[in-house]
């Protein structure tokens, strides 16, 4: 007879789902339920799976009265009220370096994409324009890339960055213990010496626009900037005058602070030429989802005893 009794809000890979089917000890129940519908049927739920669509605030927690787990597949816990689950004594897991191959993967082919004018020369090609001689790019190799966060995602970046000749410089109060070469700077000296900076951080009260108006002015002109974090490290509006003006000399952006980002600002931000912009897939690889998926399920069995 089932011991617990487990909801997972958003879609797992397949084998994931198959390894909580297996056990006798859970009944498992799957498919999104939107805030009034969770809200009714969290009473009787002792885990809850979700990804990134679902927002576990703090009175979808407050009703969970048997709740014991809430568990993110994925790398930030910004959708889940952490300090709610910890009053009521509820378990957070998340699986922060799962994804960090494929995020760092996607950060830089965004760096290849802005350096060399790919999507540009591409849709110009496709019309039917022999644009070579106005698609000069550039070169990764020598120039320095500003890592903002050295966690697992960051430091998998430096590895393939490392690859390519660059130098590698990064700001993160933590200062997390690495066989890397790479130097640990204050966040000005980030920013005055990157020629791309790169955001590998959540979003938290300290960490919100953490990349300001002010920190663009003190980058040098012609910096690459690049977020697969999270939107609201960057402020957009800054960063879109910062663009136009040229101070930014390119973006790739895979995150925004409105998504999908239908907006007006977000609109006038795309519409850009010298932004490359992806629907937030960086962990969106099959190898990536497979890990993710078998890892939190396998944290869950862990954490109950099964």
């Amino acid at each position: 007879m089932a011991k617990y009794r487990v909801h997972v809000n958003d879609p797992l890979d397949e084998e994931a789902t198959e390894m909580l089917m297996s056990k006798k000890e859970l009944e498992v129940t799957s498919g999104y339920l939107d805030k009034e519908k969770l809200l009714q049927v969290i009473p009787e739920i002792d885990v809850l799976i979700v990804r990134s669509a679902t927002k576990v605030t703090a009175d979808v927690i407050e009703a969970g009265k048997r709740l014991k787990i809430i568990a993110r597949a994925g790398v930030g816990l910004d959708n889940v009220d952490v300090a709610k689950a910890r009053e009521k004594g509820i378990k957070v897991l998340n699986t922060p370096g799962a994804s960090a191959p494929s995020v760092a993967e996607l950060t830089l082919a965004l760096m290849l994409a802005c350096v060399k004018g790919i999507v540009k020369a591409s849709v110009s090609l496709k019309e039917g324009r022999w644009e070579k001689k106005g698609l000069t790019g550039r070169e990764l190799l020598g120039k320095t890339l500003g890592l903002v966060g050295f966690g697992s995602i960051g430091q998998e970046v430096a590895k393939r960055a490392l690859a390519f000749g660059m130098r590698v410089i990064a700001y993160d109060p933590a200062k997390p213990k690495t066989d890397l070469p790479v130097e640990y700077v204050d966040l000005d000296q980030l920013l005055r010496e990157s020629d791309i900076v790169s955001l590998h951080v959540p979003l938290t009260e300290e960490t919100r626009y953490i990349i300001d108006k002010e920190a663009i002015s003190k980058m040098k002109d012609g910096v690459i900037i690049i977020n697969t974090a999270r939107g609201g490290v960057i402020n957009e509006e800054a960063l879109y005058e910062a663009l136009v003006s040229g101070k930014v000399y390119a973006a790739g952006l895979d995150v925004f602070e409105v998504e999908p980002p239908n907006d007006e600002l977000r609109r006038k931000l795309l519409s850009l030429d010298n932004v490359v912009a992806t629907p937030h897939i960086g962990a969106s690889t099959h190898e990536a989802q497979k890990r993710v998926g078998t890892e939190i399920v396998q944290k869950v069995f862990e954490e109950l005893g099964i």
